[in-house]
């Protein structure tokens, strides 16, 4: 593997690979090496995750779950090897729907886009949720609705605390990306520092050593499989996780010198992501004061920090894991609204030309930004009543990441296959040799993450009553719904309009005259 070489600090070489795509530069480049690390690393979120999915992983796995930490990891750092080649050689917003349309085809291309847009969608709505989960813990002020013990408390409390992030994240990123990451660089700094403090802490408190992680305590009884079906389970509360860190890759067009930070960001955020929620998820089940009782399965780590640190330190964290929060659902707003861009420039969203647009002063698709936040805020909806349904659009959101992912890997294996993948040259990052054994990897692990995230079982999409056959299916039948109803839709319609809108596309004059650092596009 290769990363070294001169940097390139001219804009009008920054924006060279645009030229393949056939694009006009137009966002502003005001990302430096920071930013794009943040923005990979916030979307991933180690405290929102982490925090989020303990209770679902302990639940279903015992103490044990913690070994599908390492595991995901391994594969999604495959992944995003992967990833980091391709953004090196193409650092351009939209980046799993531009990547697979270069290496693989224009249809495979919109699929993969269609995928992940809708996907990043749920995500936020998912994301916006955890305010629920943290909220109410640091004062009772924030169970808006009910005391928390009604049916419907909960769920309904959750979206109105999720719609006002919502909302709050269309506004940043309508304002434009230096606002969205000023906050958000400030907002990751402040998670990075509370997460080293919540890893010292929770060291001090230990009460048991390293070896509590080969406890199952009896979950694998109820499957056939014994303790693999349940780690198999508990390992969704990791693959839930770990992803989102191509975002550095999709602010590419908004970044200096990307084709080299791109990369780095990557595969910073991921290690990063990797080692410190690794350790906070090991010293939590070695501090805990007792394994036994309900609450680790329905408070999480939420309980473990309260229970650690006691109630004033124990809320000054969450407030922390509440920034995380906020951060992360800012970070998927803006990955999503980027993608939207990539497509829509390319005539493959109904109403592309109004989508593609850019506000003048702000350098920003702004419509695509609230068109998300509505969307998000629907989707929010479906939670009042009936939470379990939410939880299997949830895993359809992941889901269609994974398989939006294996729309990039399978193609590039492909093309490695073939002999047609040049990575980039100029000393910027390669897997050389290694590729294709990354590669191979990369889309065996996905395939077969794909398959554990959407197997129909009782225990993941139907854990409670009512008990409906459409809610256990729901994962298959959804993902069936929108992969082939969204691309039936662009077979028949969209890709008979596809191709660079005029307003996007690159002109001699551009190529030729390359925009300097703060100047204004050409109208």
């Amino acid at each position: 593997m290769t990363t070294t070489g001169h940097p390139r600090s001219s804009q009008g070489q920054d924006d060279a690979e645009l030229a393949e795509f056939g694009y006009r530069p137009e966002l502003k480049r005001t990302l430096g090496t920071f930013h794009t690390f943040a923005a990979g690393i916030s979307y991933i979120s180690i405290l929102t995750g982490t925090f989020q999915l303990f209770y679902f992983g302990y639940g279903s796995g015992g103490p044990a779950y913690w070994w599908s930490w390492p595991m995901v990891f391994a594969g999604q750092f495959m992944v995003a090897l992967c990833f980091a080649e391709l953004a090196a050689r193409y650092p351009v917003a939209g980046s799993v729907y531009n990547w697979s349309k270069k290496i693989g085809n224009p249809h495979l291309g919109w699929l993969a886009g269609w995928m992940m847009l809708i996907a990043s969608i749920v995500s936020i709505s998912a994301v916006a949720l955890a305010y629920q989960l943290t909220l109410p813990q640091i004062s009772d002020v924030f169970q808006i609705v009910g005391d928390g013990t009604g049916t419907y408390d909960v769920a309904t409390n959750a979206v109105i605390l999720a719609a006002v992030l919502i909302l709050f994240t269309t506004v940043v990123n309508a304002f434009g990306v230096k606002l969205m990451a000023t906050i958000n660089t400030a907002g990751v700094f402040i998670e990075l520092i509370a997460t080293v403090v919540l890893i010292v802490l929770l060291a001090v408190h230990i009460t048991r050593g390293p070896q509590v992680v080969m406890e199952t305590n009896g979950t694998g009884a109820g499957y056939g499989a014994g303790y693999l079906g349940a780690f198999l389970v508990a390992s969704l509360a990791s693959a839930y996780v770990m992803y989102g860190f191509d975002t550095a890759a999709s602010l590419g067009e908004e970044s200096l010198d990307p084709t080299r930070n791109a990369p780095r960001a990557i595969l910073r955020a991921i290690v990063a992501s990797f080692l410190l929620g690794g350790l906070i998820l090991l010293l939590a089940l070695m501090s805990v004061s007792s394994l036994k009782g309900e609450k680790l399965s329905t408070d999480g780590l939420q309980y473990v920090v309260l229970d650690v640190l006691g109630p004033t330190a124990g809320k000054a964290m969450l407030w922390c894991v509440l920034i995380a929060v906020t951060v992360c659902a800012l970070a998927v707003h803006t990955a999503a609204v980027r993608l939207a861009f990539a497509m829509a420039r390319d005539n493959n969203l109904p109403a592309s030309s109004r989508l593609a647009r850019c506000h003048p002063r702000f350098q920003t698709p702004v419509l695509p930004t609230v068109i998300i936040g509505i969307l998000a805020l629907a989707i929010l909806v479906v939670n009042i009543r009936q939470p379990q349904i939410f939880t299997v659009v949830t895993s359809i959101g992941i889901i269609m990441i994974y398989l939006a992912y294996l729309g990039v890997t399978v193609p590039m294996l492909m093309a490695r296959l073939r002999g047609t993948w040049q990575p980039a040259g100029d000393g910027r990052f390669s897997l050389g040799r290694w590729g294709l054994l990354v590669n191979i990897v990369a889309v065996v692990w996905g395939a077969a993450m794909t398959l554990n995230l959407i197997w129909p079982r009782p225990s993941v999409y139907n854990a409670t009553a009512p008990f409906h056959w459409y809610l256990r299916w729901g994962a298959v039948l959804f993902v069936a719904v929108i992969a082939g109803g969204g691309f039936a839709y662009y077979w028949l319609v969209q890709r008979h309009r596809t191709g660079v809108l005029a307003e996007h596309r690159l002109r001699s004059d551009d190529a030729s005259a390359p925009r300097r650092p703060g100047e204004e596009p050409t109208r």
